[in-house]
């Protein structure tokens, strides 16, 4: 078995001018400094377009890439934006986090600078991408440009003739706003073609690149707009239930998260049809896919709609075996992970046992005082082969802010697992990567704030607020050889050294 190792880090984190991490020089910078790392894998957020509040699990488009990650360099390179134009913009004061509001104000115009100045329709690559990618890219672009013409409002409060997709408001449309339109397609050649570039070159470097897909797609989104059939909604495209998660030890009221519920019956009679597309689009995208709330295959929690809570909702059947059996006929093995987290029962053990696909193993659940047993499964000495272990996720407290957080008793759980009683605070977070890099767990990720022993001012997300998340950014000088050497020691000594550069 190869045993390997990977770093997650957003792009959006990377220290990239211009206001946010993107496909700039520091990605390519990045894939050699992990190379150098002793890296496998270089895990990132799902890299669709985000909407309110930032979030990439809450996209206008599951298949579409997020127009912020075009890198502004390689466009003043090709002569559509010149050096003075991008220098003059104000991206926001502090380059170690995000001012979305100053990116959605200042680089969409700069973004529709460059599209004038292309002459793209001429552009024999750009007709191509647009004929080969016109089974989603045509609804894509032709949503956003709706979205822009009605205000930013959501499709559901558009006129009735186009919010229900009446033919010949469609092409009416589809006429008055055709620059646009033409606009957002161009946006999205540019994307593909920067994120393949760099995609190709890691993995030339030998590193693979873990992305993540959200099990739901969000209501306002052009998934839902233009395929209502396959979402539990009423005749006016209004829904039925809507998705979440019940009451649990972190959130009295669970969690309501608003995104329409599969109509899984209509998906079975299609031959899971919209699902092997969606795939099929990710396994060309990524090496290895990870997909988020895995569980909800097996049963997901659905909430009638209208409810302010996630208390009156219930459990209801997946797709289960049925979906990935469909997936591996069709489209053949491919790399999975299943984000296996959160409320687990036997039934949805037994799904991620059977797909074959490895679950994730999370070290900061390991010590709570409601379960210090030995049969424990997030104490690394559980951990089976298959599985991917990590210190957090973009969901957790960073590694140091987690142990500041937790109770005298928890900690001394810790301490007592470690069998480790001096090491000062400050420097435990070491002492935890090192427990899951000894682990059976064939592959470890860990967060670059972890790496940095960062606390939780730095956390990427902290789920059911908005407003504060996805922010943050690494600095350049943070990426120090020390750091790499440091990294490269934990992948040498416990058998983690990509096999590449072994």
């Amino acid at each position: 078995m190869n045993r390997s190792a990977g770093i997650l880090l957003s792009i959006t984190s990377l220290p990239s001018k211009y206001g946010i991490g993107c496909f700039s020089q520091s990605a390519y910078d990045f894939v050699d400094w992990l190379r150098d790392a002793g890296q496998t894998y270089w895990q990132i957020l799902p890299l669709c377009p985000t909407s309110y509040g930032d979030s990439p699990y809450q996209s206008f488009s599951t298949f579409a890439g997020n127009p912020y990650f075009i890198s502004l360099e390689a466009l003043i390179e090709e002569g559509t934006l010149s050096p003075e134009e991008c220098d003059c913009v104000d991206f926001g004061l502090q380059d170690d986090k995000v001012d979305y509001k100053k990116l959605y104000l200042q680089r969409y115009p700069l973004l529709r600078k460059a599209y004038e100045r292309s002459n793209i329709s001429l552009n024999p690559e750009f007709q191509k991408f647009v004929s080969e990618n016109k089974w989603w890219l045509f609804e894509y672009a032709l949503f956003m440009a709706l979205k822009d013409h009605f205000d930013g409002k959501p499709w559901t409060e558009w006129p009735e003739d186009i919010r229900l997709r009446d033919k010949s408001a469609m092409d009416y449309y589809w006429r008055e706003l055709y620059p646009d339109i033409e606009f957002q397609q161009y946006l999205q050649f540019k994307f593909f073609q920067q994120w393949y570039a760099l995609k190709n070159y890691a993995n030339q470097q030998g590193i693979w690149m873990i992305g993540d897909i959200p099990i739901y797609v969000a209501m306002d989104s052009a998934d839902t707009w233009a395929n209502p059939e396959l979402f539990q909604l009423d005749e006016k495209n209004v829904p039925l239930a809507v998705a979440g998660c019940p009451p649990d030890g972190f959130s009295a009221d669970g969690q309501l998260w608003g995104n329409p519920l599969y109509r899984w019956e209509y998906h079975k009679m299609t031959g899971y049809n919209w699902w092997m597309t969606r795939l099929r689009h990710c396994f060309k995208m990524y090496d290895v896919t990870r997909i988020d709330h895995f569980r909800g295959f097996d049963e997901y929690y659905a909430i009638p709609y209208g409810e302010t809570t996630a208390i009156n909702g219930h459990w209801e059947k997946g797709a289960g075996i049925d979906l990935f059996r469909h997936i591996e006929k069709y489209l053949g093995w491919h790399e999975v992970i299943a984000e296996d987290l959160g409320y687990v029962t036997d039934s949805v053990r037994k799904l991620v046992q059977e797909s074959g696909f490895p679950g994730m193993k999370v070290l900061e659940f390991a010590f709570d005082s409601r379960d210090t047993g030995s049969a424990n499964d997030y104490l690394p000495h559980n951990y089976i082969e298959n599985c991917v272990a990590y210190t957090g996720t973009h969901d957790n407290e960073t590694l140091a802010g987690w142990f500041d957080s937790i109770s005298p008793e928890e900690q001394q759980n810790a301490r007592d697992y470690l069998c480790d009683y001096y090491t000062p605070k400050e420097e435990l977070y070491l002492s935890f990567i090192a427990l899951i890099m000894r682990s059976n767990a064939k592959t470890c990720i860990v967060p670059m704030q972890d790496y940095l022993g960062l606390d939780n001012r730095y956390r990427m997300n902290k789920p059911s607020t908005v407003g504060t998340n996805w922010l943050w950014r690494l600095q350049k000088d943070d990426l120090t050889p020390e750091l790499q050497q440091k990294i490269k020691q934990f992948a040498v000594r416990y058998g983690r050294m990509n096999h590449h550069q072994a």
